[in-house]
């Protein structure tokens, strides 16, 4: 009986603590609790296994005499906690009433005593995760777990101006929710949830996964209200809108996402409110009941004035909306925008916000996630310093997802963090850093940058120099349709010069110089192949007197991945991290048997 009363007291104080937590919302009960209990989020709770005591000689006849003042010590307070931390520890105050009351509750000092050892393993918990967050003034996550937590509460969100913002560090996956309570308000009772890409400096304005605008009042089709979804990328701008009701002039949509509708037949609808009077006579016999009809409402899910609990919902499909329990709306996802993307949820507009909770995230890092923004972060080019290599990334608008994925592996490659080599995306020609070396490549090729230096160190030549996978033998196609059609007009030659293949050629720093002037000047042949365009251009300079090397690599690879490449082409996102991890492993070319 012992142990089951203290087993029973812990676990009462550490209810009734976690309860104070949760209302307080207290940053101590996020640190302490995702300490204590979620050490290994896969491993389930257990209890110690304390052996019980020795069996006591004659304990009925047993009496002890123990210091109050020397237990309740055990329950003292050493850290340094602020007012509010300290507010949310008063229960263990009230032990000191039972250690000095401890005749009522039997076993009640035993119970104290094992309540007073898990305190202090607690405070020692707390003091060891302060040491180690805590590194330079600046705050690091010591493990996955927090660079990925489970579920995000309200005390994460910032307010950026009129808008309210809640980071969402890895993104989402299917089963994910983000749970919004407000009330609608203001004048227009308008406003919008955005879930949007992560914003990474040097890229555009993020995309939008999924555009939620609520109009009370209407906009320029209607006078109801109304529900638009749309979303939008800085390539394509805004998409087609799902409007929820649809306007009269739309057919209706009888599309499902998830086997839901995309938007509930409900909502929009007018639906009658019987009014029942009961006549309230003792007689036995009764009256016949009087129906009056009120005027014909329309149900809509938000209401100015009216407390909402909505919850966006990721399905295998698209994205779902129920508000107050009821399923408002179904978005499909679009081409090239998933939940992976999302870095941000965004809300503005008029609604007082009381809480937002993020649950169900990814709890490890997958390789859509955008967990630390700092490391996606090209370091600065030094302006006065030589590099040894700048590679430029040719890439579309929106291929958001490309870039994330050439960010998030080769880009990690030590001589790129240390600026010993740069990478940057671009389009076009970009103006010539002093570099020694001039690549190019596209935003789906993996390349090896180790392997890349290594190769121009041992070819050790600084000027006139194009390296690659070189074609001195092609002639231009001639088929219209051909992707790579050349009509007579464009090249009226029956063969092109030496010319590298596009997934990754590089130039020496005198090229690149030359091309640069040139293209200043206005003396550059355009030309639609813009790796044969370079052969053209770098065989008009040995007819000036440029003194070129070719430097053939076949280890640069036109198309797939071969064990021991130095570039592999035509790779997916999912591919380029399976690329990234299985070199992080061997330190060698492998390439992923998909």
């Amino acid at each position: 009986m012992k142990k089951w009363h203290g087993g029973s007291v812990i676990l009462c104080l550490f209810l009734i603590l976690m309860l104070r937590y949760v209302i307080l919302d207290s940053p101590l009960a996020e640190r302490s609790l995702q300490y204590v209990f979620q050490q290994n989020s896969t491993a389930q709770l257990h209890w110690l296994d304390v052996p019980n005591p020795p069996a006591l000689q004659n304990p009925q006849n047993f009496s002890q005499v123990i210091s109050t003042e020397l237990l309740a010590s055990n329950l003292s307070i050493t850290r340094n906690l602020s007012d509010r931390e300290i507010q949310t520890l008063h229960s263990w105050n009230h032990l000191r009433d039972l250690v000095n009351n401890a005749h009522i509750l039997p076993d009640g000092l035993d119970a104290i005593k094992e309540a007073g050892v898990a305190w202090r393993k607690l405070n020692a918990a707390l003091e060891y995760d302060d040491s180690v967050v805590s590194f330079n003034g600046s705050t690091h996550h010591k493990d996955k777990e927090k660079q990925c937590p489970y579920s995000i509460r309200r005390m994460n969100v910032t307010r950026v101006a009129d808008r309210f913002v809640l980071r969402i560090p890895c993104g989402l996956i299917q089963g994910s929710s983000i749970t919004i309570i407000g009330t609608p308000g203001g004048l227009l009772g308008n406003f919008k949830i955005d879930l949007t890409g992560a914003a990474v400096p040097g890229e555009p304005d993020p995309p939008i996964v999924l555009h939620y605008n609520v109009r009370l009042l209407g906009d320029k089709l209607t006078e109801d209200p109304v529900i638009v979804q749309n979303t939008w990328t800085i390539a394509d701008d805004w998409g087609s809108e799902d409007r929820c009701p649809s306007s009269d002039s739309d057919a209706k949509d009888s599309a499902k996402v998830d086997d839901l509708e995309k938007c509930s037949s409900m909502v929009g609808k007018a639906h009658k409110q019987i009014l029942v009077s009961k006549s309230h006579s003792n007689f036995s016999s009764m009256q016949p009941t009087r129906k009056k009809t009120a005027e014909p409402k329309k149900y809509y899910p938000f209401k100015q004035g009216n407390l909402a609990i909505a919850i966006l919902r990721v399905g295998a499909e698209g994205i779902h909306m129920t508000v107050d329990g009821k399923h408002v709306t179904s978005f499909a996802f679009r081409e090239d925008l998933e939940p992976g993307f999302v870095g941000e949820v965004r809300i503005e507009g008029d609604i007082k916000l009381l809480s937002v909770l993020a649950s169900g995230l990814p709890t490890t890092e997958d390789f859509e996630h955008v967990t630390d923004l700092e490391i996606l972060k090209a370091p600065p080019v030094p302006k006065d310093k030589s590099i040894d290599l700048f590679i430029g990334i040719f890439s579309t608008a929106n291929n958001f997802k490309r870039r994330m994925a050439v960010r998030r592996t080769w880009m990690q490659y030590d001589a790129v963090r240390s600026g010993k080599v740069a990478v940057r995306f671009f389009v076009g020609l970009t103006n010539v850093l002093s570099a020694k070396y001039v690549m190019k490549t596209d935003d789906d090729a993996f390349v090896r940058v180790d392997e890349i230096l290594s190769s121009l160190h041992q070819v050790n030549i600084s000027h006139g120099l194009l390296y690659g996978r070189v074609n001195s033998d092609s002639q231009p196609h001639r088929d219209p349709y051909s992707k790579w059609y050349i009509t007579s007009e464009e090249w009226p030659e029956e063969s092109y010069p030496p010319w590298a293949h596009g997934p990754g050629y590089i130039v020496s720093q005198d090229i690149a110089k030359e091309v640069y002037r040139k293209h200043k000047r206005g003396e550059l042949k355009m030309f639609k192949l813009e790796d044969v365009a370079m052969g053209i251009w770098i065989n008009e300079m040995e007819k000036e007197g440029f003194d070129v090397t070719y430097q053939n690599d076949g280890r640069i690879l036109v198309e797939g991945c071969e064990d021991g490449y130095v570039v592999a082409h035509y790779q997916e996102p999912r591919q380029m991290m399976c690329l990234w991890d299985k070199f992080q492993k061997t330190k060698r070319g492998n390439c992923c048997n998909e």
